[in-house]
């Protein structure tokens, strides 16, 4: 695997980006990987190695680098990762600043640069592009989908939060935009993601130009997919890669790469 750190140009300064894709052939089709409350960080970074073994150029942007490019990783004793819901209000308040300011139009233009990038002579493919995104990169992997619609044809969305709201601009009102094919993973017990959420989501994209499928996972906390948090659950983890992996077999054929 060739792995590196790129400055990304955008309207609002240079991003900060882990790239990996294989040693050998290309181009790749390209996948973006959208990271999650907590910001970039090695966890998301092998991830996108994983996704990058199969044959895939993958990218972990930094999403918070018109603040300076924060991270945040608070262990427990078995030096899991906390989960947000598990700190003290100090850090719980700090974590959620630095998310409002970050918003959807800033991630839409952010992703608009990556795919320029791309477009400039990188050995990756945009023509057909996959995404994998955990908890607020769960709602982005939604953004990408509508605005990039020509673009993301293989998107995955991890314990997403805020699909569905009730203010007028709702990530799930954005649905007859949707191509290709979604794939969301929610875990039976994430309070973020109730029932009623699931299936307002379902109804939003029933008739819709999309293939939608999701899984519910028993049991399954907010936060079970990444590998380093205090409530992984793998079980549910493996499938939705199963499920992914086949996804992407299907909308991103890698060809002769």
């Amino acid at each position: 695997m060739r792995n590196r750190f790129v400055e990304i140009p955008t309207p609002d300064g240079a991003m900060d980006t882990f790239i990996t894709r294989p040693e050998e052939g290309g181009p790749f089709p390209a996948v973006v990987v959208f990271m999650d409350i907590w910001g970039v960080r090695e966890e998301l970074f092998e991830i996108a190695r994983r996704i990058g073994t199969v044959g895939y150029y993958c990218m972990v942007p930094d999403l918070y680098h018109r603040q300076g490019g924060i991270r945040y990783e608070y262990r427990d004793a078995d030096n899991r990762m906390i989960s947000l819901n598990r700190l003290d209000e100090a850090r719980f308040n700090e974590i959620l600043a630095t998310r409002g300011g970050l918003t959807g139009d800033m991630v839409v233009e952010d992703t608009g640069a990556l795919i320029d990038f791309i477009d400039d002579g990188e050995p990756a493919s945009t023509d057909a592009m996959g995404s994998v995104g955990y908890c607020m990169g769960g709602q982005y992997v939604l953004l990408a989908a509508a605005n990039y619609p020509d673009r993301f044809k293989a998107s995955a969305s991890l314990h997403g939060t805020n699909l569905v709201t009730d203010e007028d601009d709702s990530t799930h009102l954005l649905a007859p935009k949707f191509r290709g094919e979604l794939y969301c993973g929610f875990g039976a017990n994430d309070p973020y993601t109730p029932p009623q959420v699931i299936d307002a989501l379902e109804d939003a994209l029933w008739g819709e130009p999309v293939g939608y499928r999701c899984e519910i996972h028993p049991n399954a906390d907010h936060g079970y997919a990444l590998p380093d948090r205090d409530v992984f659950d793998p079980h549910a983890a493996t499938r939705d890669w199963e499920l992914i992996f086949a996804m992407f077999r299907r909308q991103l054929p890698l060809g002769d790469a």
